[in-house]
């Protein structure tokens, strides 16, 4: 019955420590902007081809 309680308690302590974390999170400003770091990925790409062709062009030059 003693394991019980020490089970009781420590799920309301980790549920409570869950619950922090949680609210740390979102008033840190973790979730507020989500789909800008989503859809940079999608962007780096045309970036990177430009440098590349860019880099081309000059080796080209020099030859």
């Amino acid at each position: 019955m003693d394991v019980f309680f020490l089970l009781i308690f420590l799920a309301f302590v980790f549920v409570l420590l869950i619950g922090g974390v949680l609210y740390w999170a979102i008033m840190a400003g973790q979730f507020d902007n989500t789909e800008e770091n989503a859809n940079a990925i999608l962007h780096d790409e045309d970036s990177l081809t430009v440098q590349a062709g860019s880099e081309q062009k000059t080796a080209n030059r020099r030859s």
